[in-house]
């Protein structure tokens, strides 16, 4: 009788800390169920994107990619007025290619790239560090890269309107390839 209650007890524990395990992984089912800084060090949540098709780029100002602010920039202002958004998250982690602070961040962007879109404050991508937001990108198995750490430098995660991650680009993969491209069109295709 003593084992039956034991185990009982043992059942009802590990269910209550199930449900409490699946709660907490529920709260961030949504890519956009996150808090961030934006680069004026602003809180934003970004469920208010959601409605939008977003396109979430880790980026830097001295990498041999830093030249995709403008096919980035170009595909923003080309899709912005159908519900296309691109968030942009400066990170130092690849060799210290996003060496500035958030001021002189913005200053190059804006005057280099032209970049309108929305910017946010510097962020680890990868390891115990990292921000949330990227903790749940990496570990969701999406094409076609898949789950795991940020590789590099213009890493592109697309989320869908209802805040579900969809597609996962490789950062060499440029915002106008034909891949994301069609991947955008499709999403933004479906209001």
């Amino acid at each position: 009788m003593r084992l039956f209650l034991s185990c009982l007890v043992a059942t009802a524990l590990m269910t209550t800390s199930a449900r409490a395990d699946k709660a907490e992984s529920a709260e961030h089912e949504c890519a956009l169920n996150f808090e961030v800084k934006n680069i004026e060090g602003e809180t934003v949540d970004l469920e208010d994107y959601e409605g939008n098709v977003v396109l979430i780029v880790n980026v830097a100002s001295k990498c041999g990619l830093t030249p995709q602010y403008e096919n980035l920039q170009a595909m923003y202002e080309k899709y912005k007025d159908q519900g296309f958004v691109i968030l942009g998250f400066p990170c130092n982690q690849f060799a210290g290619q996003e060496p500035w602070e958030e001021s002189k961040i913005l200053e190059f962007c804006t005057g280099e790239y032209n970049v309108s879109f929305p910017m946010f404050s510097k962020l680890e991508v990868n390891g115990d560090g990292a921000a949330p937001l990227y903790k749940f990108l990496t570990s969701q198995d999406v094409k076609p890269k898949g789950a795991g750490k940020v590789s590099w430098n213009f890493e592109k995660f697309l989320i869908d309107r209802e805040g579900n991650l969809i597609n996962r680009f490789e950062p060499r993969t440029k915002p106008d390839d034909k891949i994301v491209v069609k991947a955008v069109e499709a999403e933004l295709a479906k209001k």
